[in-house]
């Protein structure tokens, strides 16, 4: 028992140790401020090839796939500005337009691999054009999903109605949209991190490398974002103090506390594949 909470403690020390020293609090503000600037332009992205591939209703369901595990106080006043700009209409899939704003989008992944780089303590050797020929793969591939999982859950609602109508004690297992939704987008954001811990930093790590520090997002995800909306429901000035730019300012502040807990995973996987490594090196 001694030593497993001397462990806990060294790999703990050593986490926050390098977070700290190694600009980990900065280096959360760039991760917040890159994807709340690359959010508009990738879903703007992915609505327009939905769009040239003939899912027209996207936008709506691109908007619950972001957004419905965020908090309501914090999703509600940006989810429906970014479902205004989503249903603006809008050119050919290959315009200069969209293009940008993959090239914009792609600038996210780019916060994500820096940031992913410092906390596992590798430095980058692969080319510039490498590394960005990855980021826009990242998000095409990221927008397909999304078009597929938007897909399904639009088909989801057909197959449930007919799955009523034929057999009545599948009733109580269907469950709700709403809830369906929520596992959806759930199980979009565990696969996209593990994606991003996998292959944007440099190096290579294996499955159980990468496990505490996503169960440690995950939990530190809910957590965050709990506190937050309690706050924001009784004690925050936000709307007095921003006016206009509330719900940004507030997308930010949220976007912060999660690109901490985000970065704090990967330094956490690091720490404990350096005293794992640390433990084998001793003798017996």
């Amino acid at each position: 028992m001694i030593r497993q909470i001397v462990a806990t403690k060294r790999v703990l020390y050593d986490a926050l140790g390098h977070f700290n020293n190694d600009d980990g609090w900065a280096m959360a503000s760039h991760l917040a401020l890159s994807s709340l600037l690359a959010l508009f332009p990738f879903l703007i992205f992915a609505t327009s090839l939905a769009s040239f591939l003939g899912a027209e209703a996207f936008a709506d369901t691109a908007v619950h796939l972001v957004f419905d595990t965020w908090p309501d106080e914090i999703a509600g006043p940006i989810a429906h500005e970014v479902t205004n700009v989503l249903t603006v209409p809008r050119g050919d899939f290959l315009t200069i337009g969209v293009v940008i704003a993959a090239f914009f989008a792609s600038n996210g992944i780019e916060a994500l691999r820096v940031s992913l780089n410092r906390a596992y303590r590798v430095s980058e050797t692969r080319s510039i054009f490498t590394l960005r020929l990855q980021s826009l793969a990242f998000v095409f591939i990221a927008t397909v999903g999304f078009v597929v999982v938007s897909a399904l859950l639009v088909v989801a609602p057909l197959i449930a109605g007919i799955a009523q109508r034929n057999a009545p004690w599948l009733d109580p297992y269907t469950g709700t949209i709403t809830l369906w939704r929520f596992i959806v987008a759930s199980l979009v954001i565990v696969v996209g991190l593990a994606a991003v811990h996998f292959w944007l930093p440099a190096g290579r790590r294996r499955f159980r490398d990468i496990v505490p520090g996503l169960i440690f997002t995950l939990i530190g995800w809910i957590v965050g974002s709990t506190l937050f909306a309690n706050y924001l429901s009784q004690f925050s000035s936000y709307a007095s103090t921003y006016a206009g730019l509330a719900s940004i300012m507030i997308a930010l502040v949220f976007l912060y506390i999660v690109s901490v807990i985000f970065i704090m995973g990967g330094e956490l996987n690091a720490a404990m594949k350096r005293y794992f490594e640390a433990r084998a090196r001793v003798p017996g």
